[in-house]
């Protein structure tokens, strides 16, 4: 069977899978980073993974994967194929795309993580057949995918997609990006975490939580949740300002809150609009799935691509 090699980077664990031609996942598998042994390690660790991808795939289904689509965390120079920078790894400036593309010796795709789970939500998720999304994805920080006609669009230098560093509370809370008053300062849930930390006294409180809070009534838990919303709906909005997608897709760790966060989300954004029009706001649709999907995705997408060239020359 025809497949591919999808392998999701996160800071301390990898997720892989060869995928199908229909983007089914034919077979799965983890393993940790091992970023306490240093940048070299956690690179040498993405090359043996892969290396032992590409021969199970050989022996159960006849032929060595085609082409390999890998997500990393960071700032990704998806044309180059450079991972330039990830705090949680330690790296910069890794070739990874050449590094991998010589190890399995086989076309190699790679992408920024959260762009790359957007896509696969876009495309065969929460905003299959949309042609103009916008996915959010609400965890330790606050990234975004710009979703155009199946595609994800990077930006001129890799950077499109940081909602998360829109400021929506000028002269507020310092940024480690160096500005004040980011939207992830305020509405990720890291920052739903430490704010309900303290209005609670419970220094090990987090978002889940707050969230649970809320939902029993706590008035100091739905103060600190409002606060989340609001910035995060005046963040929204200028980026829906900007991009008019149809779909704003919601995922990360604070969208595991449902309609309570929904709820006020889609009323605070209604209250903010004038002559925008309000997107469909849905939850993402496919977990901790998306980023080895989206690589999958990557992956065909770089065949197909190939696959034309061949034609028109």
């Amino acid at each position: 069977m025809r497949h591919v090699i999808a392998l999701d980077v996160g800071g301390t664990g990898m997720k892989a899978a060869l995928a199908g031609p229909q983007g089914e996942l034919l077979h799965r598998a983890r393993r940790p980073t091992g970023r306490d042994h240093g940048p070299d390690a956690v690179v040498a660790g993405i090359l043996d993974f892969a290396a032992e991808l590409r021969a199970y795939g050989a022996e159960q289904f006849g032929t060595p994967a085609s082409a390999a689509g890998v997500a990393v965390p960071g700032i990704v120079d998806e044309a180059r194929g450079v991972a330039a920078y990830a705090a949680n790894l330690g790296w910069r400036d890794v070739p990874l795309r050449d590094l991998l593309a010589q190890r399995l010796d086989i076309p190699v795709a790679l992408g920024h993580d959260v762009r790359t789970g957007g896509l696969a939500e876009g495309r065969i998720g929460a905003g299959r057949g949309a042609d103009r999304f916008l996915f959010v994805a609400l965890g330790t920080g606050i990234a975004g995918a710009i979703g155009v006609d199946g595609r994800v669009e990077a930006g001129a230098h890799g950077f499109a997609g940081e909602v998360g560093h829109i400021v929506v509370r000028p002269g507020g809370t310092p940024c480690p990006c160096g500005q004040r008053g980011c939207l992830e300062r305020f509405s990720s849930a890291a920052a739903v975490s430490e704010a309900w930390a303290t209005a609670c006294g419970d220094p090990d409180a987090d978002a889940a939580a707050c969230a649970k809070a809320v939902e029993s009534g706590d008035p100091r838990a739905q103060a600190v949740w409002q606060d989340a919303v609001d910035a995060l709906a005046d963040g929204l909005v200028t980026a829906l300002t900007l991009l008019d997608p149809r779909v704003l897709i919601i995922g990360g760790g604070l969208a595991e809150a449902g309609e309570t966060l929904f709820t006020p989300l889609r009323e605070a954004i209604r209250h903010r609009i004038t002559f925008q029009k309000q997107p469909t706001l849905v939850p993402a649709a496919l977990g901790d799935s998306a980023g080895c999907l989206g690589a999958g995705l990557l992956a065909w997408d770089l065949l197909s691509s190939t696959d034309r060239s061949e034609v028109t020359t």
